[in-house]
């Protein structure tokens, strides 16, 4: 099974993440942040990942670190789950719309952490949710999980359906990643023979 566990502690949050590649697509999110606990049932639900999240953090600051954190973390246990990336499809795409907003994401799990994001999110806040975090945890799970990730908001005035749509398309771009190739029998979706960083 393609399941792991990451723990991350420091003196800003605790945050412990659960994924299984090969789910179904249930989420407990138990975070301090509404709006997020919300985007991440999107990519379980869209990812067809079993995933669970847990953290606490320095809230009263404001929600940067604990948000970070669940993205670095979330990161490592996609990374640990996949292991050498044998048999993988490897790239993913995927465009989702909602109501007015279009988002087009298109990854490689490369092993070469890069985001080029190119949302543009008319409101500060959605809720609580400070929406400078989007761009922000794509760029920390992008850095630990080793994937190029490319964001491109096509359409969009509203900035929930902007922020939804963009982790929908995500969800379903890295389900496809993710997913057995058969005709790959088994090898690394590389002409070098490698696709992590190690």
């Amino acid at each position: 099974m393609r399941v792991a566990t990451v723990r991350r502690k420091t003196k800003e949050t605790e945050v412990e993440v659960t994924i299984n590649l090969d789910g179904t697509g249930i989420c407990v999110a138990e975070t301090p942040v509404g709006f997020f606990n919300h985007m991440l049932d999107q990519i379980a639900s869209h990812g067809l990942f079993d995933l669970t999240v847990k953290a606490t953090g320095d809230t009263w600051i404001d929600d940067h670190h604990t948000v970070e954190d669940i993205a670095l973390a979330l990161g490592t246990a996609l990374s640990q789950a996949l292991g050498d990336r044998k048999g993988i499809h490897r790239f993913g795409e995927f465009s989702a719309p909602l109501d007015e907003a279009l988002t087009h994401i298109v990854l490689d799990l490369s092993g070469r952490p890069h985001l080029s994001c190119n949302l543009s999110i008319p409101a500060q806040r959605i809720g609580n949710f400070d929406t400078e975090l989007v761009e922000h945890f794509f760029m920390s799970f992008s850095n630990t999980s080793g994937t190029t990730l490319h964001i491109r908001q096509l359409a969009g005035r509203n900035s929930h359906h902007i922020v939804e749509a963009t982790f929908k398309a995500f969800a379903r771009a890295l389900r496809r990643a993710c997913e057995y190739d058969e005709r790959r029998a088994g090898q690394i979706a590389s002409s070098k023979g490698v696709l992590t960083q190690q």
